[in-house]
């Protein structure tokens, strides 16, 4: 049954169950800062109007000490919502996330919050695939490689045709290849770079390497297109700019006009919030469906996983 079809009951409850990972759905043009403070409110909001602590009484011992005592009990205006706020407030709870997606980016946020922050320490650490959809449009180009920036140049389009992405993007994925391989000091043709292959993801030890690990496109209406890309240690301006260099390459120019992130290592579009259901209820919902998919892959976001290594020999 849904937390939401619950009646609300003790927030000491519902406190004690806000451990965990949950997933939500950035909307592009929102800092990560806002969408964090907007969670919180919420879930304070949610908390305070659940049945809350009463304030604690004031006893209060008066008399001379060598006669009998009179033991008074008093309101405790010290303790009172009304005079020290809301029983439950932001500064109470801590929040992180896997994956921090600028303002123009979109999609899949993993969230930790209280104790769940040491598990969201753990994803970052294994350094889990991240799959995106880029969006492009040929024929012109932005000062900021955006479409929010100002046009700077345009271009003719006509001449560029399905095929001619296909083979650019084979030759970017091709090219990151063999830079996975030059950094573990191995040939890409030997057998020694086969059984690294078959390992699974290889992974970079240094995270300011962007690899690309697959890169294609799925649909071309010119002048507008998307590509399909698998990757690890990027960031906005990098995906952006394989936009614009793609565009380059076909003898054009290219504006990136939405950066979507639709996975991140076990969790996709289908497991995340949308903003109207950014509220406690919910996110306890989705904390157990999270906990759920960690436990039928035996925890798999906390194995180690092949590293790569410069060969400073």
């Amino acid at each position: 049954m849904s937390m939401s079809s619950v009646v609300p009951c003790k927030a000491s409850i519902g406190w004690n169950l806000l451990n965990g990972v949950f997933v939500i759905y950035k909307p592009a043009l929102l800092h990560f800062l806002s969408v964090r403070e907007t969670l919180i409110k919420n879930i304070c909001k949610d908390l305070n109007e659940m049945i809350v602590r009463p304030p604690t009484d004031y006893v209060v011992i008066e008399g001379n000490t060598n006669e009998t005592m009179s033991v008074t009990v008093r309101p405790n205006y010290g303790d009172d919502p009304l005079i020290v706020g809301p029983r439950y407030q932001e500064r109470d709870i801590t929040l992180t996330v896997a994956n921090i997606l600028k303002p123009d980016s979109c999609g899949v946020l993993v969230c930790g919050i209280n104790k769940g922050n040491s598990l969201i320490h753990k994803i970052r650490a294994s350094k889990p695939a991240r799959f995106y959809r880029l969006k492009g449009i040929l024929g012109q180009a932005t000062d900021n490689q955006f479409k929010t920036g100002k046009i700077v140049e345009k271009s003719t389009y006509k001449h560029v045709q399905r095929f001619h992405i296909d083979r650019i993007c084979a030759s970017m994925q091709s090219s990151h290849q063999r830079k996975m391989f030059e950094l573990c000091g191995v040939d890409i043709q030997s057998q020694e770079a086969y059984e690294l292959a078959v390992q699974g993801l290889i992974r970079p030890a240094d995270s300011s390497i962007p690899v690309l690990y697959e890169i294609k496109c799925i649909d071309f209406q010119p002048p507008e297109f998307t590509l399909e890309i698998v990757c690890i240690n990027e960031y906005e301006q990098y995906l952006k700019t394989l936009v614009h260099d793609l565009g380059m390459e076909v003898r054009s120019t290219a504006t990136c006009t939405q950066v979507q992130c639709f996975k991140y290592g076990l969790f996709d579009l289908q497991h995340a919030l949308l903003s109207k259901k950014w509220d406690m209820y919910s996110i306890l919902d989705n904390m157990r469906v999270c906990r759920k998919i960690l436990k039928e892959n035996d925890y798999l976001i906390e194995q180690t996983s092949p590293t790569l290594i410069e060969n400073n020999e």
